[in-house]
């Protein structure tokens, strides 16, 4: 066998080994089981030698590749000495026919020469007829050998033409025999197998093998994630991983009969730049991978949150300009996994062209492609579009006027056409173009504005731009956040694939095709006068991320130098850059305030200043929190917004400021008495004397019907605790109410009986009645389904309550507080964080506390809140990923504000304490909001 000069595998000397193993055979001639034990011993001892000097290897030199190159290499040593030890010392055919013989093969990854540390071993057993007695025996011994080994392998035993029969019908099979490759035995059978498949498999099927590994392709995507830039990728199926890979090298053997990589430029598969691409892209997966599976001590595919860290150390990676060293080495893949879905575009493009040019039934194809003018080119300005993909009409497209590597775009949009493989590859290869001149070119930033703001959709305009590379060109600031992510189990995509997202639901907003989700949004965009600022600042809200300082301060210096270039007018501009200053108030007052608060609306409409830009705040918020990942948004992030926005626009618009609490009060009671006119008015005014001032602020109409229901249910059944729920499907919220005698610890005992029914409280609206009763109402994430599992689900907390209230079950039993992060949330630390704020509200004094997320975490705040002798008017709860921001809204026991510097800092002590309780480390604070 010959090795490459310089690698170091396959680890050891075969011939010395077949010694050692002859010699043992001779010493144990008589007991088999005694020399299978002593084979098996000094194999493992082998295995683990070799293991360990190809992880040294990959710690010295960094390639991942010659490490699954030298893996496999060991492997087929490994293999062919023990099939030569089984025929020679255990099953040794005195007079062979020609029906005892087999070549063993290799397939997939294996098959290609490339094993990563844990993965499978994929072996073909070619027989040359039926399976004999002898062939059984020994396919048997090796694979159970192997098993000892500790390896996991794939088997199949078959003959050529059961080889052939199978390769027609199963795709599978096809591609691993297309990767077979023989590592020892009988060299005519690999050669009858190999030439047979060729004539009677490959030869007039390329068309169908190309439509259905793209298929394969899509069907992968899907079940891995849908995009490249998904946070926690899957390295070998993920989009933009190895797979993809392999799904070229497929391709390009299958349709040139080469025999590698390296033969595909001269076959015409590659060009020169896109085989360098392939390579670079391979040996940066690779390494990491072989790490990946070293690390984890298995197969492990997938870099988690859990394991980046460790593999940004392992790879090398240190923090830079603004970016932790783990964000740095995920900012590197995401750019290979992107570089890697360019070429698999461009490629399986033109391979497939290639295909259709040359099939017999050219026409019937054609017929599936929805391009009206299908049967000719068609001109559009220095462009053809044929076959429903848009081309250049000469080489010199983008150099006689560089304003086509927009226009390009613009016009792929408007004719809704994909694009020809030429125009792609020539593009990347004019990038250069895009210079400073370039980019302060009225026409190219005309018809880039128009695409972004004017388009029905825009953001597969401006994600085939970026794949291409010429949206970070023409726009350097986004360039800088291409493929970056954000160490947070908040954001799902990278900084750009979140960008573009938010652009493709604003849009949808805008076409109304989200009216059922985002009524109010919908409903108001019509009326929007700065449209164009609107999209702009969609597409610019995150770009300064990965700075030093606040993406927000950035991102609007950035917004004022990039508007006038793009067309934009003074006003336009002025707009664009406050929505980017601004772009996450919305949402943080909307879920950790309490905007039943006259003093929440007063500070937010002085914030915003007028209706218009409320109206573009709404819509973006919207559309920025539903780009951020699958499960992120839901109807009570909705209802939070709509509530905000319906308290805030009257004062905007000058009518709502004009009235006085106390004539704000008297209008809340009458529309009660208006909508309980059938009761009778004695039990109204009942309801109504119950209540200090701040109830009737702070509890709209419908709710106040319910709880004067179910305050008069508790009457009528002298009940001294009485709850009710209510389920939205709309808000996904599960409203759970509790009227009892007010207790100091009341709310403390509920979070811990919510979390004792892995309940997930959202918000909390607390009262308390002039005659010593509490008026408590808990918001839960909507668990269920059926009405019925909700329902059944509240009716055990309730029980639980009652349970706590009377003294018959202890808190402690039910749910601990010292449990640490639970999962993924393990991979972070978060330092915790009180603030203590008297200017929020008039009446009470606002506690924000954030930090790691842990089960029993309100619970635990809440009781420590107990201890400290304050009493929670509402709390609002709110979790961005792994972190928690839960904000309270306290008295002292008397009922005024804390005041005091030495109790805040007693409160600031204990809580941070209670954040910091499980045994969390503190760390450097991780933000991880939108």
């Amino acid at each position: 066998m010959e090795y490459k000069v310089g690698l170091s595998a396959p680890y050891f000397d075969p011939a010395q080994l077949r010694e050692e193993l002859t010699g043992l055979a001779k010493s144990h001639v008589r007991s088999e089981l005694k020399l299978k034990q002593s084979v098996l011993e000094r194999l493992k001892s082998l295995t683990a030698e070799a293991r360990k000097q190809a992880q040294h290897g990959l710690e010295v030199d960094g390639n991942g590749r010659r490490c699954a190159e030298g893996l496999s290499l060991f492997q087929d040593e490994l293999i062919r000495l023990i099939y030569d030890f089984t025929v020679h010392h255990v099953y040794r055919a005195k007079n062979p026919s020609a029906a005892e013989r087999m070549a063993i093969v290799a397939t997939g990854g294996y098959g290609r020469g490339l094993l990563a540390p844990g993965s499978d071993i994929d072996l073909l057993f070619v027989l040359p007829y039926k399976q004999t007695a002898w062939g059984e025996s020994v396919v048997e011994y090796i694979l159970y050998l192997l098993w000892d080994l500790g390896f996991k392998v794939g088997h199949a035993t078959r003959t050529v033409s059961q080889c052939i029969r199978l390769s027609r019908a199963d795709m599978t099979v096809r591609t691993a025999v297309l990767d077979a490759r023989l590592i020892w035995g009988d060299r005519d059978l690999y050669d009858e197998l190999q030439e047979t498949y060729q004539k009677n498999v490959v030869r007039g099927s390329g068309r169908e093998f190309v439509e259905e590994k793209l298929a394969e392709q899509d069907r992968r995507h899907e079940r891995s994630g849908a995009s490249r830039y998904l946070v926690e990728p899957n390295i070998k199926d993920g989009k933009g991983g190895l797979r993809d890979l392999h799904t070229l090298y497929w391709l390009g053997k299958y349709l040139s009969a080469a025999e590698d990589t390296t033969d595909f430029v001269a076959a015409g598969v590659f060009s020169a730049d896109e085989y360098h691409s392939f390579r670079k892209c391979e040996d940066f997966l690779w390494t990491v991978r072989c790490h990946l599976h070293f690390h984890a001590g298995r197969a492990e595919e997938r870099l988690s949150f859990d394991v980046q860290q460790a593999m940004a150390e392992r790879l090398g990676y240190a923090s830079r300009s603004g970016l932790r060293a783990v964000e740095r080495f995920m900012k590197h893949y995401f750019l290979v996994a992107k570089d890697v879905g360019d070429l698999t575009r461009i490629v399986c493009s033109a391979l497939e062209m290639k295909q259709l040019k040359s099939a017999p039934r050219l026409n019937q194809l054609l017929d599936k492609i929805p391009w009206r003018n299908r049967a000719k080119a068609i001109e559009v300005e220095d462009f053809r579009i044929e076959n429903g993909r848009i081309t250049i009409a000469d080489r010199n497209v983008f150099q006689n006027d560089p304003v086509n590597l927009v226009r390009l775009f613009y016009l792929a949009e408007k004719h809704e056409v994909k694009f020809h493989p030429d125009a792609l590859r020539l593009v990347r290869a004019s990038l250069r173009l895009i210079d400073r001149n370039f980019r302060r070119n009225p026409e190219a930033n005309r018809i880039f504005l128009e695409l972004l703001t004017e388009s029905e959709n825009p953001e597969n305009a401006l994600r085939k731009m970026n794949e291409s590379g010429v949206l970070g060109r023409f726009i350097p600031a986004f360039g800088k956040v291409v493929s970056m992510m954000q160490f947070n189990m908040y954001h799902h995509f990278t900084v750009d694939e979140h960008l573009l997202r938010s652009i493709g639901v604003l849009a949808e907003i805008a076409r109304g095709d989200s009216a059922g989700e985002h009524p109010l949004a919908t409903s108001i965009f019509p009326s929007v006068q700065h449209r164009r600022a609107l999209f702009v600042a969609m597409l610019l809200h995150d770009i300064a991320k990965g700075r030093d300082e606040d993406h927000s301060l950035a991102g609007a210096r950035i917004a004022r130098l990039l508007c006038p270039r793009l067309g934009l007018s003074a006003a336009e501009t002025d707009a664009v850059a406050w929505l980017v200053e601004y772009h996450l108030v919305m949402s943080q007052i909307a879920q950790s305030r309490d905007i039943n608060d006259p003093k929440t609306i007063q500070d937010f409409a002085k914030a915003v200043q007028s209706p218009e830009r409320l109206k573009l705040l709404l819509i973006l918020t919207v559309a920025d929190i539903r780009a951020v990942g699958p499960g992120v948004w839901n109807g009570w992030k909705g209802q939070l917004l709509r509530a905000l926005y319906h308290e805030t626009e009257p004062v905007l618009a000058g009518g709502h400021t004009q009235l006085s609490h106390k004539e704000r009060i008297a209008s809340a009671q009458d529309e009660l008495r208006a909508k309980l006119s059938n009761w009778p008015p004695a039990e109204i005014e009942h309801f109504i004397e119950r209540h200090f001032p701040a109830y009737w602020l702070r509890t709209d109409l419908d709710r106040q019907v319910a709880h004067a229901c179910l305050i008069a249910r508790a009457d009528k059944e002298e009940k001294p605790l009485v709850t009710d729920f209510a389920t939205d499907s709309f808000t996904d919220i599960t409203e759970f109410t509790i009227f009892s005698p007010s207790h100091p610890n009341l709310l403390c005992m509920i979070a811990g009986a919510c979390a004792a029914a892995d309940a997930n409280i959202v918000d909390a609206q607390i009262s308390t009645t002039r005659d010593g009763m509490a008026l408590d109402t808990i918001f839960l994430q909507k668990q269920f389904e059926r009405v019925d599992d909700e329902r059944r689900r509240a009716d055990r907390i309730a029980r639980t309550i009652e349970k706590l209230l009377k003294g018959e079950s202890g808190l402690d039993s039910l749910v601990s507080s010292e449990r640490g992060p639970q999962g993924r949330a393990r991979a972070f630390n978060l330092e915790p964080e009180v603030l203590i704020d008297n200017t929020l509200s008039d009446d009470l004094t606002v506690i924000e506390v954030s930090g790691l997320d842990r089960p029993g975490l309100l619970y635990a705040l809440t009781q420590a809140m107990v201890e400290l002798q304050m009493d929670i008017a509402s709390a609002h709860i709110a979790t961005f990923g792994e972190k928690v921001v839960d904000v309270f809204y306290v008295t002292d026991i008397i009922g005024g504000k804390i005041t005091s510097e030495d109790r805040k800092s007693n409160i600031r002590s204990t809580l941070a304490a209670v954040l910091e309780r499980p045994g969390v480390d503190a760390g450097k604070p991780q933000a991880a909001t939108a």
